[in-house]
């Protein structure tokens, strides 16, 4: 193989113009493709740049000609030569008004046929792009997808710095955490039958250090859970985490917002209108049926319960009881537009998030259509059309049954109506902030609460002396998300200050003093020495990220993924560990 020795790259293969003409450059990087039309070879030349056509011919130069020859896909080369007008100009290449006429080429490295295609639009299957992630990052668009975080990061990082933040690394081994996602443990050797766990959140540590003094705290930082996965989770993740000491919850919003105008700004090259809407929980979950709605279409909810309570509709009318609703959609202009076949789908949908059906009616010059319409009398259809303002050629879909279920469900349904009519443009950014959360959460099988966020987030000022009620749920939170086009991208919450406040909480939850030093003890104790009122938030870049570059999974911005299973085809970790590492540890494997 040949080397660079006395050959130094003066530009990138997607730098050069009509204005280089005449110019003698080097270039290096990879074959894209080559043709042979006997006495001129053509390569299309490929670097993180992109690509130019590279011509060698033998009146310029026969031994660069003989090598190019010989050159297969993804050989690595390194060219002289000079820049000329191109011929057949390609409109479809940045740099297809030239082409290079090399006189000087070497073979820095040959490569073997490639098990899948270095290009845009390959029909590659996902784990066969994992296997060989490094030939899927050699994509264009891939290549696209990681300078555009480049960006993001290099952006929040000036952006934040500016605003007098500090950027502190907090710890990896920390200790186990019970509640929330698994955590992934690490065995201590030195301290056999004891295990450090890979950090889920900073958020201990980043509420330590404005005990400390820090005032302004972001880190860019790996976070860990073991759980189940899907298009947006990895069981590693990067956060953008922020904490910022003697601020309400409106001052981070106010700093946050000014962040993502940044982000959008120079890195997107739109223009964010601020302030941001903000919308309650409780307003987007009737709305919406979603704590992260998608505002880029409309679709509101409707509740019809009280029309429908005393309906000769079984279903609707035993559906209109306490904790249960019957709520519907219009969906404006498509009468037509859904066959019933579709519809079926549609309902098949919905059953797969609990519904038992998905009932529904069209609206025509003559009348409604529908299978249920029979149940009602002429009045109570007129009003559930003036309710859900409708008109001829609407069509109005509903779901009937426990209130959850009907947000899941229903809101389920809009998001595939949506996808089916085009409305998810992924050119358009609608940003919202959801405010007001619910405190606890309840699990329905043993009434037992637990914390919504996490332990410290503080409740409302109005909700602190009703902590002790029995039934919670109407108990609200300090906390706040981040919503862009129906994903959450960030999330935080005032944290509790208040020594008598935090012990209320552990209360509810069931922590008796015992477990709260076991799990927070450290935290506590800083807690008795001044502690500022402080609050934060932290974004998933990874999703961030994800949504700007316009792909449906962040495994797509992620250099090195997990699959599905949470493993890496490329590395093949998890894999085994030697008898000799387990012993070392005091480890002995019980596999199930």
């Amino acid at each position: 193989m040949d080397n660079i020795k006395g050959m130094k790259r003066t530009h990138y293969c997607g730098d050069l113009r009509s204005s280089n003409i005449n110019e003698e450059v080097v270039l290096m990087g990879w074959v894209q493709k080559k043709r042979n039309l006997g006495g001129l070879v053509f390569v299309d030349l490929r670097d993180k740049g992109g690509i130019c056509q590279i011509v060698f011919d033998t009146d310029v130069d026969k031994e660069a000609f003989e090598k190019a020859e010989k050159l297969g896909s993804e050989y690595v080369i390194a060219v002289r030569g000079k820049v000329s007008e191109r011929q057949s100009k390609n409109p479809n290449m940045e740099t297809g008004d030239v082409e290079i006429f090399a006189h000087e080429l070497r073979i820095l490295n040959e490569s073997q046929t490639p098990p899948i295609y270095v290009k845009d639009g390959d029909d590659a299957s996902e784990a066969l792009r994992l296997k060989y992630r490094y030939l899927d990052l050699r994509k264009p668009s891939m290549q696209k997808n990681f300078f555009l975080r480049h960006k993001v990061t290099n952006t929040v990082r000036k952006y934040l710095t500016g605003k007098d933040f500090c950027e502190i690394e907090t710890p990896f081994l920390i200790n186990p955490t019970p509640e929330g996602a698994r955590d992934y443990l690490v065995p201590s050797r030195v301290n056999q039958g004891k295990f450090y766990a890979l950090p889920q959140s900073p958020q201990l540590f980043k509420q330590i250090l404005m005990v400390a003094g820090m005032d302004k705290y972001f880190q860019i930082v790996k976070c860990f859970r073991d759980e189940d996965l899907r298009a947006d989770r990895q069981p590693e993740f990067t956060q953008i985490d922020c904490e910022m000491s003697f601020v309400e919850a409106e001052d981070v919003i106010t700093m946050i917002e000014g962040l993502i105008k940044e982000i959008f700004q120079e890195v997107m090259g739109i223009e964010i209108s601020l302030p941001i809407k903000q919308m309650k929980y409780d307003e987007a979950m009737n709305k919406y049926g979603s704590d992260k709605p998608d505002l880029r279409f409309g679709f509101e909810f409707v509740d019809v319960s009280e029309l429908v309570k005393d309906s000769g509709f079984k279903v609707f009318a035993d559906a209109t009881q306490p904790g249960k609703s019957v709520r519907g959609i219009n969906i404006n202009g498509q009468a037509d537009g859904f066959t019933r076949k579709q519809i079926t789908q549609l309902e098949e949908h919905a059953k797969t998030y609990r519904a038992k059906g998905l009932a529904w009616m069209k609206v025509t010059d003559e009348g409604v259509t529908s299978p249920i319409a029979k149940f009602f009398n002429d009045e109570e259809l007129n009003a559930i059309l003036e309710k859900m303002n409708a008109k001829s050629g609407d069509l109005l879909l509903f779901v009937a049954d426990k209130n959850s279920v009907v947000y899941d469900a229903l809101g389920q349904v809009r998001l595939e109506v949506a996808n089916r009519l085009g409305l998810l443009d992924k050119d358009k950014f609608e940003l919202v902030w959801i405010t007001e959360f619910p405190l606890f959460e309840q699990d329905e099988e043993t009434g037992h609460y637990s914390a919504a966020h996490h332990p410290f987030t503080s409740p409302l000022d109005e909700d602190i002396d009703r902590l002790h009620i029995e039934d919670k749920s109407s108990l609200r939170a300090k906390a706040y998300d981040i919503v862009l086009n129906g994903y959450e991208i960030g999330g935080g919450s005032v944290r509790i200050s208040d020594p008598v406040v935090q012990k209320k909480m552990f209360d509810v939850l069931g922590l008796d003093d015992a477990t709260v030093d076991q799990r927070f003890g450290y935290l506590m104790e800083a807690f008795k020495y001044g502690v500022p009122p402080h609050a934060g938030l932290a974004f998933g870049l990874d999703r961030l990220v994800m949504i700007l570059a316009k792909v449906d999974s962040i495994r797509e911005v992620i250099a090195f993924p997990k699959n599905q299973n949470a493993i890496c085809p490329l590395t093949n970790a998890p894999n085994i560990a030697e008898q000799e590492q387990l012993d070392e540890l005091g480890l002995a494997l019980n596999l199930k």
